[in-house]
C-alpha cells in the first residue's frame, strides 16, 4: 500500500516536470541557452527515471530532483538574468541585479540530499560527521563544476550572447564565488533540516523490501 502511494507521487511528480519541460521549450529567450540550461537536469532526469526499478531512490530525494528540475526549466525559459518575478523583486526593492540565479544555486543545495542517499545505500559510510562532511564536499566539488562548465561555455563560444547570459555574472566579478557559497549554504541547511526525515523514509524503504 505504501509502495503503491510512494509510486503515484512519483508519477505526479515525473507529470508535473513533464508539463514544465513543454511550456519551458516552447519560445524560450533562445534556443541555444535554453539548452544550456536545462541539459543538467535532463540528464539527471534520465538517468533517475533509467534507474527507477533497479535503484529507487525515497520520494523525498524525487521531490528534491522535481524542484531543480523545474527552476533549471524556468531559467531556460526566460534565462536565468530575466525571470520576470525576480525582475519584479529588484524593481520593487531596488536591487542591483535579478537574483533568481543566486536563487538557484541556493535551491541546489538540497541535492545534498540525494548525494546523501546514494552515499548511504552504496558504499560502507554510515551516519556521522564523515558522512556530512563528504557529502558536503561532493555538493560543494558540483557546484564548482558548474561554474568551471559555465566558463568553458563563454571561452568556447568566445562571448556570444547565449554563453554571456549562461555566464549570467549581471556584472558581477565575484558571481561564481557567490553562486558556489550560496549552494555550500543551502547544502548545510538542507543536511541539517531535513536529514532525520531523510533516515526515516530510509528505515521505511529498508523495512519495505
Amino acid at each position: 500500500m505504501v509502495k503503491n502511494k510512494s509510486t503515484t507521487i512519483h508519477i505526479v511528480l515525473l507529470l508535473l516536470v513533464i508539463a514544465v519541460f513543454i511550456w519551458s521549450v516552447i519560445k524560450p529567450a533562445g534556443y541555444l541557452i535554453w539548452t544550456m540550461e536545462v541539459l543538467p537536469a535532463v540528464v539527471v532526469l534520465i538517468i533517475a527515471i533509467a534507474t527507477y526499478n533497479k535503484f529507487r531512490l525515497t520520494t523525498l530525494s524525487y521531490i528534491i530532483i522535481a524542484i531543480l528540475s523545474i527552476i533549471m526549466f524556468i531559467g531556460g525559459h526566460y534565462t536565468y538574468s530575466k525571470v520576470p518575478l525576480f525582475n519584479w523583486i529588484k524593481d520593487y526593492f531596488d536591487l542591483n541585479r535579478n537574483h533568481y540565479d543566486r536563487f538557484g544555486h541556493f535551491l541546489k543545495g538540497l541535492f545534498a540530499i540525494v548525494i546523501r542517499e546514494i552515499i548511504l545505500r552504496k558504499t560502507p559510510l554510515t551516519k556521522g560527521p564523515w558522512l556530512f562532511a563528504i557529502t558536503l564536499s561532493i555538493s560543494l566539488a558540483i557546484g564548482a563544476l558548474y561554474e568551471i562548465l559555465e566558463w568553458l561555455a563563454s571561452k568556447v563560444s568566445q562571448g556570444g550572447k547565449a554563453s554571456t547570459e549562461f555566464l549570467g555574472t549581471q556584472g558581477d566579478i565575484w558571481d561564481a564565488q557567490w553562486d558556489m557559497s550560496l549552494t555550500l549554504v543551502g547544502s548545510i541547511l538542507a543536511l541539517l533540516i531535513f536529514s532525520k526525515l531523510h533516515n526515516k523514509l530510509l528505515r521505511k524503504k529498508h523495512e519495505s523490501k
